[in-house]
């Protein structure tokens, strides 16, 4: 025991102070929301839209304001940077990118964020201490999934904020989906909401469940669970970051309010 105490008091405090304090300062290689060039785009090139796997460009009036790009369809691979000719396209460091709304997600040159707000005060004060999150997996991968569990290790500590998954959607305030939505989970996912007691909030983490990712269009997934549920939380990335999560669920909860 006297070992465990010292080894404890040599290792410090381990928890990322997030959201006090400055910043959190996030990798050189990280690709974070995209910053897009106001300078229009000569006529005909559309190099960046067929280098994109996911149709995330539109650039349907590029030649005018240059492209935009569906934060809800993008993988964040960086493919178009390379592609684009004119260096109109550029990924930033800033994990901030969950939205409340599914047309938030799409960016512009001249787009503000337009970042996660709060719930209605009813639920936030039913949810804003205590929320509770059946984790769904509806054909993923396993890296948004893992990227979960991250914020449950001692690093992060989602605890701390009220936050847990627990195992029955019975115990449940909502739901954390990730994947695609294949076919065989449809039925799942329908009855694992159904099972969640009044009120109840749906959260979107992943290209995949927002849009079907990499499998938008396969015929045995059903491009992500935007149409199939009420949606509350919209977290792009493939897979997201685990302070993008972390960021769109305090904001949600009023928590983080800038």
């Amino acid at each position: 025991m006297v070992k465990v105490i010292l080894a404890r008091l040599r290792q410090g405090y381990r928890t990322i102070k997030y959201p006090a304090g400055a910043p959190p300062e996030m990798p050189d290689r990280f690709r974070g929301r995209p910053q897009l060039s106001a300078k229009p785009c000569p006529g005909g090139c559309r190099d960046c839209a067929a280098s994109c796997p996911t149709g995330a460009l539109d650039l349907s009036d590029a030649e005018r304001l240059g492209p935009s790009i569906d934060l809800g369809r993008c993988l964040f691979c960086d493919d178009c940077v390379g592609a684009c000719p004119q260096g109109a396209i550029a990924f930033s460091r800033d994990y901030r990118l969950a939205a409340s709304r599914r047309e938030d997600l799409v960016v512009g040159p001249e787009t503000a964020p337009r970042l996660a707000t709060a719930l209605q005060a009813k639920t936030r004060s039913l949810f804003g201490r205590s929320l509770k999150l059946r984790q769904v997996s509806a054909g993923g991968c396993n890296a948004c999934e893992a990227d979960a569990n991250v914020l449950t290790t001692i690093g992060w500590d989602i605890g701390r904020f009220g936050i847990q998954f627990v195992a029955s959607p019975r115990h449940a305030d909502g739901l954390l989906i990730t994947g695609p939505v294949t076919k065989n989970m449809e039925l799942a996912l329908r009855k694992t909401y159904d099972a969640v007691p009044e009120p109840k909030i749906v959260i979107l983490a992943g290209s995949c469940a927002i849009s079907g990712g990499p499998y938008i269009g396969h015929e045995s997934a059903l491009d992500g669970a935007t149409s199939l549920l009420p949606v509350d939380l919209f977290v792009p990335g493939c897979p997201y970051h685990p302070l993008t999560l972390l960021d769109g669920l305090l904001r949600i909860l009023g928590r983080i309010k800038e």
